[in-house]
């Protein structure tokens, strides 16, 4: 069964940006219709933006070792997916003609042949120059910068038995939800008010493992995935396995319509601390979050986006899958927090090269993309704060939509992906 991460879903907890920002000028674009709204497919040209676009340090590393082995992998979950049933449906029903599964494909085998043969951010700059065609999906308000949050895979306590202490299940997928009929239950309905509706809730008996504290247990909810430390010495990793539809709902703009946060600087950390403070409003807001996700056992395996492959940190995103070309190559540039030498965070400007390996239900137009920050706590300290505009790229291959079929390998670009 494939597995899936609703990403992030910090946006469930903070407020949206706005830029004011002209769009791109072009005289050459492509549309898709989706969601009744026109998006444009906009070409870029990288010499005409900052010089620091495509300049990727991370791969080398800046005084510590790079992540270059990271994205080669991130590379090859891509590659992996694109052979799949899954990937040739997708393909088939995208409707821009620029971007076909074949192109993605030798896009991507390319690309990583220049990660392997570059030996610095300077030199792979050029290169992805010289090959590369770079597109833009403009937000729906035509401009050309994009709202960047970002997820993690939460670390937790956990226990496999209800313990005093350890009171707040996760449920596994009821083997009849397929035929609930919607309006679904809601999330008070299936857990209570104060989430221990225990024995009385239709899901009692479908209990996966308890958490000990019940935010925790949301943002695992929120998050779509979590590494569990379980009281048996052991370790537990769960993943996505389905969830209830309502609309999406926001407990942070829920917090400042009622006056709870000022809507200046929200952040997660800053919802996070007042719930600790108010641990009975928990009640009041949770069960405004009307979705409930259901899980499943994932034997230690990293976490996976809706592709079915694993996500990688900080170069796999999530963007909304029915406009972007699933598992294509993408560029961001925007500003991404990170420790000083004193354990501060602070914001750096990054441009990054990244797979596009992810969706999330909080994650709707072109103007959005979610970017996995990691596991454990410092990676959730980083995404809780990750709240800028910027840019989205997707780069594709110079001419390989018209140079007949993808390759498959980084040695031979001439074998297609369905060899």
């Amino acid at each position: 069964m494939m597995k899936q991460t609703i990403a992030l879903f910090t946006l469930v907890l903070t407020q949206s940006l706005s830029a004011d920002v002209t769009g791109n000028a072009s005289t050459h674009t492509s549309t898709i219709h989706a969601s009744a709204a026109t998006v444009q497919l906009v070409p870029a040209n990288i010499q005409q933006k900052s010089d620091r676009l495509g300049w990727d340090e991370q791969i080398w590393g800046q005084g510590k070792k790079g992540d270059r082995q990271a994205l080669l992998k991130a590379i090859d979950n891509s590659l992996r997916y694109l052979r799949s049933p899954q990937a040739i449906a997708a393909y088939q029903q995208y409707p821009l003609r620029e971007i076909t599964r074949d192109r993605v494909w030798r896009s991507l085998v390319r690309f990583s042949q220049l990660v392997i043969n570059s030996h610095s951010p300077e030199q792979l700059q050029a290169a992805v120059q010289q090959e590369f065609e770079l597109y833009q999906f403009p937000a729906q308000d035509g401009k050309s910068e994009v709202l960047f949050t970002a997820y993690y895979e939460p670390i937790y306590p956990a226990s496999r038995v209800k313990t005093a202490e350890y009171r707040y299940p996760l449920y596994r997928l009821p083997p009849d939800f397929a035929s609930w009929t919607e309006p679904h239950p809601t999330r008070a309905e299936l857990e209570g008010e104060n989430g221990l509706l225990g024995a009385k809730s239709r899901l009692h008996g479908r209990e996966l493992v308890w958490l000990r504290d019940r935010l925790e247990a949301f943002l695992v909810h929120i998050q779509g995935s979590a590494r569990l430390h379980l009281t048996d010495g052991s370790i537990m990793t769960v993943g996505y396995a389905g969830k209830t539809e309502f609309p999406y709902t926001s407990i942070g703009k829920e917090l400042i319509k009622d006056g709870k946060l000022p809507a200046d600087g929200l952040t997660l950390p800053a919802v996070l601390q007042y719930f600790r403070q108010h641990p009975a409003e928990l009640n009041t807001y949770l069960p405004r979050y009307r979705t409930f996700v259901f899980f499943q056992p994932t034997n230690n395996a990293a976490p996976h986006g809706y592709l079915g492959v694993p996500v990688t940190a900080e170069r796999s995103i999530a963007t909304d899958k029915s406009l972007t070309p699933p598992g294509a190559l993408a560029l961001i540039h925007t500003q991404i927090p990170y420790f000083d030498r004193q354990g501060q965070l602070e914001q750096r400007t990054v441009s990054r090269y990244v797979l596009n390996q992810d969706t999330g239900s909080a994650i709707k137009g072109a103007g959005r993309v979610d970017y996995f920050m990691g596991t454990g706590d410092l990676a959730a300290k980083r995404a809780g704060v990750t709240v800028s505009n910027g840019q989205l790229y997707y780069l594709l291959l110079k001419g390989a939509h018209e140079q007949g079929r993808a390759g498959t390998s980084r040695e031979q670009l001439s074998v297609t992906p369905d060899s």
